[in-house]
């Protein structure tokens, strides 16, 4: 199976996908017709010239699929806004974006605090004595792994959830229709898998996992050092779990499959068997940017169909 240079994510009724610095939004609206949104995105490595530097990269590709995702995930919603019959005006669209700031900002220091902090401390108070030793270090990462499966758990049973969990599934089908060399249509993206090694949820897992690893080998003797430790190492190991789920999802060695599989199981969980008008969606995103019969002719240099913003349209 070739590797697409594409990826994407759920959105509410809808999908975005990305391809280089071009990305477009397909949503579902309430009268059942797709509006496309095509726009660009310039990565904080291509614009700092880092993009060839690991682990640098993935640090920095992380915080773009933040503000990215939150960005797009917000102007899905805001058609379900205008249902009900809510208007924006131009203070409202900054108030939003500022927002969107803030959420992105608070997100990530929950998340941090979550399964970073949360865990040291629990390990802690069951180490006593021991606290600062391997084998605190590996309760934590326990502690660290059962948070991670319960939160996933919990949120996978909300319904609304299910529903960007089902765009999800669709999301993953049409690209691996594209990988498996099969013309792009509903019908045969129903037929592909909707797990996939490059997936969001797989990164997730390996942050946890190497998150283990740092810190059963790197460790300190103040309680001080051992909390800052947690927080500032987060962008380097975002970083490399980034670099290994790239890795993973180039190559089809046993190892990497290996590696990969705990993913794979974990996705289950994050997504669920789409409809065909879900599939539809994720086709019209993908298109929207993507020339899909490039890619499978060899020739994904001329795969790129959005050269720039467009206005968005029904489909």
């Amino acid at each position: 199976m070739r590797y697409a240079k594409i990826g994407g994510q759920a959105l509410i009724e809808g999908i975005m996908m990305r391809f280089g610095d071009d990305y477009s939004v397909a949503v579902r609206k309430p009268d059942h017709t797709i509006e496309i949104k095509r726009d660009k995105h310039v990565s904080l490595a291509a614009r700092l010239h880092v993009s060839r530097v690991p682990v640098i990269r993935g640090a920095l590709a992380f915080i773009d699929s933040l503000v990215l995702g939150m960005s797009t995930l917000t102007y899905s919603a805001s058609f379900f806004e205008e249902e009900e019959g809510q208007e924006q005006t131009e203070k409202d669209k900054k108030s939003e974006n500022l927002m969107m700031g803030l959420t992105v900002a608070v997100s990530v220091v929950i998340a941090v605090a979550l399964f970073m902090l949360l865990p040291y401390f629990i390990a802690s108070r069951i180490a006593g004595a021991g606290e600062g030793t391997m084998l605190t270090a590996f309760i934590e990462g326990i502690v660290r792994v059962a948070i991670f499966l319960l939160y996933i758990v919990a949120i996978s049973r909300m319904k609304d959830i299910q529903r960007v969990f089902m765009y999800h599934g669709a999301e993953h089908k049409t690209i691996s229709c594209i990988e498996s060399g099969m013309e792009l249509t509903p019908e045969n993206a129903a037929k592909c898998s909707r797990l996939h090694k490059r997936c969001g949820t797989s990164f997730l897992l390996f942050v946890v996992i190497v998150s283990i690893l740092f810190f059963m080998f790197i460790r300190t003797d103040s309680q001080i050092m051992r909390i800052l430790l947690r927080v500032i190492l987060v962008p380097v190991i975002a970083g490399v779990s980034y670099e290994i789920l790239q890795l993973a999802g180039r190559s089809d060695s046993f190892l990497m499959n290996l590696i990969s599989t705990p993913g794979l199981w974990l996705q289950k969980l994050t997504t669920r068997e789409p409809d065909t008008e879900m599939l539809e969606v994720a086709i019209a995103s993908i298109e929207a940017i993507y020339d899909w019969r490039a890619f499978q002719a060899g020739e994904e240099d001329k795969a790129v169909i959005c050269g720039c913003p467009d206005p968005g349209e029904d489909a």
